[in-house]
Parts: structure tokens; sequence; C-alpha cells
């Protein structure tokens, strides 16, 4: 298999789908001239052409809604925000609009769009830069809502999220574009809705997605040094949740830590931990733990930041907590 950067996955999965199907069309900021804030779209303008790469004013509600209503007529549009916070500023179209029309339409428009950027905080950008989303959109009935981890997931997840007749909201990274990993010369698909074990363990559970699961997962091989065994479970589809996948590990381990890159108040990590409570609830050696963001706007200052979000030493000591190790 190939080895490339997880903008080049991204951006062969948004060539092949363009190519496979003529009605798919990107459209954001500077996706064409620039070849992307992060070079996800880069060669694209050239190889498709201003009719289906668009270079969109700076004015989200306005380049969402006109996606919205390109889908109601047939085509397949993709919205790349240069960032989700600045995403927010489309929130109306999103959620009055293209999740609701299928519904009020009575099924009359399809809404065959996907709103993709990167999430949560990357690095120095400040209290209005470093924001996660997953917790406010995946509350609203219509949106499918799909984070990645890697190349290889971000390509497979990124065609099925374009091919897929619901709105999907696909959320990526500014940390992550740049990283590298094992991607199929062939053609494959992740299907919407089905997470994936990452790292197969027998104590227990760590359950994180996007940014956060690479921090589980170097808290996992700390841990093992000292000879606990960490599933580490990537739900990869955030709403509809791959919930038997969760279970069936918690059934396994009996102890779950849930790492997020969100604020702790009724975050998606709440819901999963109340799912496992109620489904699970005899399964479990120790109540569910979560590690999040402190709850407070993020900081510019480097060490403040890292003091807010998910680390190592949180993430371990969550770990003893749960198997009851002390200190």
């Amino acid at each position: 298999m190939a080895i490339i950067t997880f903008r080049e996955a991204l951006g062969q999965a948004i060539s092949e789908e363009m190519t496979r199907d003529a009605n798919v069309f990107l459209m954001g900021e500077e996706v064409g001239l620039y070849n992307g804030a992060y070079k996800v779209s880069k060669g694209l303008l050239d190889q498709f052409g201003a009719k289906r790469v668009w270079d969109a004013p700076i004015s989200e509600a306005g380049f969402a809604g006109l996606g919205i209503g390109a889908a109601m007529v047939g085509l397949r549009p993709i919205i790349e925000f240069m960032t989700w916070n600045f995403g927010i500023q489309a929130f109306d179209q999103i959620v009055n609009h293209a999740a609701k029309m299928l519904y009020m339409s009575g099924g009359q428009f399809n809404m065959p769009i996907v709103f993709r950027g990167p999430n949560g905080a990357a690095h120095m950008l400040g209290a209005q830069h470093s924001q996660a989303y997953e917790s406010m959109i995946t509350n609203i009935p219509g949106l499918k809502v799909v984070t990645c981890s890697t190349p290889y997931d971000g390509k497979g997840l990124l065609k099925s999220a374009i091919r897929d007749n619901n709105p999907v909201l696909f959320l990526e990274s500014e940390m992550m574009y740049g990283m590298k990993g094992e991607v199929p010369e062939e053609e494959y698909l992740i299907p919407l809705g089905k997470g994936d074990i990452k790292r197969e363990g027998t104590d227990v559970t760590f359950i994180a997605w996007n940014k956060a699961l690479h921090k589980a997962t170097e808290a996992a091989e700390a841990l093992a040094k000292e000879g606990i065994s960490v599933e580490v479970l990537d739900p990869r589809t955030l709403q509809p949740l791959d919930e038997e996948l969760i279970f069936a590990s918690v059934r396994k381990t009996h102890r779950v830590v849930i790492i997020e890159e969100s604020w702790s108040f009724g975050s998606v990590g709440s819901q999963i931990s109340d799912r496992i409570h109620k489904e699970c609830f005899d399964e479990l050696d120790a109540p569910v733990s979560r590690v999040t963001n402190e709850f407070v706007p993020m900081p510019y200052n480097e060490a403040q930041e890292e003091r807010v979000l998910p680390n190592l030493d949180r993430i371990i000591a969550a770990a003893k907590e749960v198997l009851y190790i002390k200190g």
C-alpha cells in the first residue's frame, strides 16, 4: 500500500468521486486557485475546471445555502469550511434546512451534501478558533456526523459520505493533515455507522476519536509497559453511533475510559457513557471514566493549552482509577 498524508488521502477521495460522478462538485473558500487552505484540494481546479471547483466568498451561510439548493435539484456538493469554527456561521442553513429538508418535504427532496473541514483545537489558535463541535451537531436529527483519525479511514469514510443521500458533517483536524499512513491504491469504501478497534486489549477500553485517538493510543502503549492491556476503539461515525461495537468491547474488558477533545457537559462522551451504563451496567467493574477538555475557553498560551486538552498523564490516571490501581 502507498504511504500518503492525510490531506492527500482526502484529496484522492474527492478526486475519485468527482471522476466517478459528474454531479459531485467542491465549493468553499480558497479551494480552487489557492489549492485549499490546507491543500486538500490541490490540483482539483486544474483537473475539473471552474464549473466544478468553486472559490466561494467569505460567507459560510451563503455558500452552504447555495450547496443545499444544489443538492435539492440532484447535484452532490462538497462544502469545505476552512474550519468548523467558521462553519458555525452556516448553522442555520445546516440545522434548519439541510437536516430537515427530507422530513419537511415528505420525502420529496434528498439532501446528498457533505460539509467538511477541521474541527477542534490546532495549536495556539486561541479561544475562538479551537472548539470541537461534535456535541452540538450530533444533537440534530437528520444529520450524519463522521470523524476520521487516520489517512486510511479519512479516504474510505469521505468517499462513503459523498455517496450518501443524507447530509453528512465530516470532521477533520489541522494537526493531522500532514500525518502519513497506509492507503490502498485500489478503490475501497468504509461504511458510515461502523466503528473500528484500533488496538486489541483485555483490561480496559479506551474510546476516542479524531486527535484524541492518538493520545489514547500513546497512553495505551505507556500502560502496556506496566502490564496493562488496553483496547482502543474509534467510533468513526458519531451519529449514528456503532453502539454494538462499543457494548461488545465493554463486555470484554469491563472497564471504560472515554477520551474526547470537548467540554464535559452534554458531550458525545456523556451520551456514550449513558448508553454503556444503561446497556452494560452489570458488566462494568467500575464506573465509566471520562477525560475531556477543562471547562474553560481555550487559552492562547501554549502551556495552558496543554493543561486544558486531554493529555497523557490524565488519561493514564483515569485508566488506573477504573482499574483501582493506586499511585
